[in-house]
């Protein structure tokens, strides 16, 4: 049931190869680890750094390679492409003059031209650069855009808009020419011909669900066009349906202040050069699906390189710099981005997060602190603060933190769901199920079918032996709402493997892994299932596979125990010998919420009392119970001990636990403590 903690921030804020001049000197002294001699070394070097993210690095092995073959257009398109993804556009400009001829770059190459056109108000030449021999569906709806943008730069709207409207291809294409055709006209000062194709962009909605992000600026330009015509209550009612469509969205939220403030309304995009930068940020968004990074941080740049200080280029950037893993990017973008900025406050409270991320949590908290000071309304500052502190396993700070942001909700609504879900995982990684539980059912009060919250209850529920059959139901209903989540479909299949229907549990644990195949814990589940299942070479196979895949050190030794030992039958009874000398401390395992990885354990079974010593005095040995099929220790201390809260008692009493109330199996041991029923 593990859900990594992400950038929430960026769903909120966002609706969301390399550095090195061309000279091979200063290339040199970029970052080369060691003096390559070779063009193939060199080029070697390059390809490894790419692959390993390392922009920087790539970028200065490239150039090296060009000092010993200097007309190599392959290595020329490389080093291009690596300058204007870090931002060096300027620097790549001659590179991309050498290879405004090549088919096969030309797509980057005349695209930068055209850029550095646009930027100096040479439509003409744009228009030229914008032609090219080989053309994509998504290559020809970027010059198209650009196109027309180009023609209303040399003052001509009406030759734009038909030029617009020959623009044929895929229906994908319509969100996009209809909404440049609305803001065509609308900086024409077409003010029909603008509120028409306004109009029709924002009633697709079925184009707004595959592009949510363009959807959105369409609205908002719309009803910045509307407001500044005076029609103050159909502009407001275009905004009511942008929060339909998706709620929070904090340049809608600042729209709104300024127009009912009766401000005065600048024009989302005011010009062609204003407009070229959309075409980018709306592609460069769009494709940023996951696993597509590079392409969408070179169009992204593009649009900086037209732009500089736009908010959503910036935060876009960003938001790709977490998702490659580079917070210290992330952290250069945030700060760019301008203080009068809807975006400024989100950003500040990102950098929080990638300060955290670089293990700087005293940086992170002081900088979180303060923003929260500064608003002690802002939930995501509570959100953003208690994600640092549960990344450092300190959730007590993180539960009176929660405590002290739900005081500040007068009437919670739907946008505080997070607020109590966080609060029960907090509860919930204390041990304190009693707290816990209220804050998840009031989660789905308020946002009935959250897939996260319906795994996290419905698992925890299972894992307890409490609401069985209600517990799975929640399980599979988040699988259904979110079918290609690999942690959530294997936290149905370790629910199964928790109930001992462990054909069930191989199923969906072999469909999780094909979801999330370099996720150790996941493969470590597969492996346990296999085993219980029969399948023992499938099972030593995937655990060996986890242990490759360098997990925490907790996992690493439990998968290294299982491939010398693997599980031990179900029924089996342990010797004292193979028990730990002494109970290590309780620990938190991880800042992630608690589920999959954190309640598994096949480890060494406890004595049973027919093994201990005798001591001789029989009234102070502890009796012996056998775990029954979907029990916890909290349902066998509310069993045997009359109160759940007891199972604290039968951890202390079972050493081979770990403190880890999830290490249980059917058929295991355990020691109950004197007088149990």
């Amino acid at each position: 049931m593990r859900s990594r903690r992400g950038y929430w921030l960026a769903g909120v804020a966002a609706m969301t190869v390399m550095a090195l001049a061309a000279s091979p000197v200063s290339a040199r002294s970029a970052s080369e680890p060691i003096s390559i001699g070779s063009f193939s070394g060199a080029y070697l070097a390059a390809r490894i750094a790419e692959s390993d993210n390392d922009r920087k690095g790539a970028a200065a092995y490239y150039a090296r390679a060009l000092e010993f073959d200097p007309s190599n257009k392959q290595l020329q398109q490389s080093l291009m492409l690596s300058l204007i993804a870090q931002g060096r556009f300027d620097e790549a400009l001659p590179l991309a003059e050498r290879l405004k001829t090549e088919p096969e770059v030309e797509r980057f190459s005349r695209l930068a031209l055209a850029v550095d056109s646009i930027r100096r108000k040479d439509f003409a030449a744009a228009e030229t650069w914008l032609k090219l021999a080989l053309e994509s569906d998504l290559d020809r709806l970027i010059t198209g855009l650009m196109t027309a943008w180009a023609k209303l730069g040399s003052g001509d709207a009406d030759g734009a808009l038909s030029f617009l409207e020959g623009l044929e291809g895929p229906e994908w294409y319509k969100l996009f020419t209809g909404y440049h055709r609305a803001l065509l006209a609308d900086a024409a000062g077409l003010k029909a011909e603008a509120d028409a194709a306004y109009t029709a962009t924002i009633d697709n909605l079925a184009a707004g669900g595959a592009a949510p992000d363009t959807w959105l600026r369409a609205a908002e330009a719309f009803a910045g066009f509307l407001a500044r015509a005076g029609e103050k209550q159909r502009a407001l009612g275009v905004l009511d349906r942008a929060d339909e469509f998706a709620s929070g969205r904090l340049p809608i939220e600042a729209l709104r202040r300024q127009i009912n403030a009766d401000a005065a309304i600048r024009p989302l995009v005011d010009g062609p050069q204003a407009g070229a930068t959309e075409v980018l940020l709306n592609l460069g968004t769009a494709l940023n699906r996951g696993g597509g990074e590079a392409y969408v941080r070179l169009y992204l740049e593009y649009a900086r390189a037209l732009q500089p200080d736009n908010d959503q280029v910036l935060l876009q950037l960003a938001a790709v710099s977490e998702q490659q893993q580079n917070a210290e990017d992330a952290i250069a973008f945030y700060s760019r981005i301008p203080a009068g900025s809807p975006m400024k406050r989100v950003s500040e409270l990102q950098l929080g997060l990638n300060l955290a991320d670089l293990d700087r949590h005293d940086e992170a908290i002081a900088h979180l602190k303060a923003l929260l000071d500064s608003d002690p309304d802002d939930m995501r500052a509570y959100l953003a603060l208690g994600g640092v502190y549960a990344s450092k396993e300190n959730y007590r700070a993180a539960a009176d933190l929660y405590d002290a942001a739900v005081l500040r909700i007068a009437i919670p609504t739907r946008e505080h769901w997070n607020i109590f879900y966080q609060r029960g995982i907090a509860y919930e990684r204390l041990k304190e199920w009693p707290k816990a539980e209220p804050n998840f059912r009031k989660a789905l009060e308020l946002f009935p079918d959250q897939p996260q919250v319906l795994n996290y209850l419905g698992y925890s529920w299972v894992d307890m032996n409490m609401n069985l059959e209600e517990g799975l139901e929640m399980i599979k209903r988040a699988v259904e709402l979110r079918p290609s989540d690999g942690y959530i479909v294997d936290s149905l299949g370790w629910a199964y493997y928790r109930l001992g229907r462990f054909d069930d549990a191989v199923t969906e644990l072999e469909r999780a892994v094909s979801l999330k195949p370099e996720d150790p814990i996941l493969n470590d589940h597969l492996g346990d299932a296999y085993w219980r299942v029969g399948r023992r070479l499938e099972a030593t196979f995937q655990w060996s596979h986890a242990r490759d895949m360098k997990p925490e050190p907790d996992v690493l030794a439990s998968v290294m125990e299982k491939l010398a030992k693997g599980l031990p039958p179900l029924a089996e009874k342990a010797t004292a010998e193979q028990a730990p000398a002494a109970m290590p401390a309780i620990e938190e395992k991880s800042g992630e919420p608690a589920g999959d990885g954190e309640k598994r354990s096949d480890a060494v079974l406890p004595p049973s009392s027919e093994t201990a010593p005798d001591t001789g005095v029989s009234a102070s040995i502890p009796a012996s119970y056998t775990v029954q099929p979907g029990q916890s220790l909290w349902s066998i201390a509310v069993d045997r001990l009359g109160s759940g809260a007891r199972y604290l008692e039968i951890l202390d009493l079972n050493p081979q636990l770990r403190g880890d109330p999830g290490r249980i199996l059917p058929g295991q041991e355990l020691r109950l403590p004197q007088g149990a029923r």
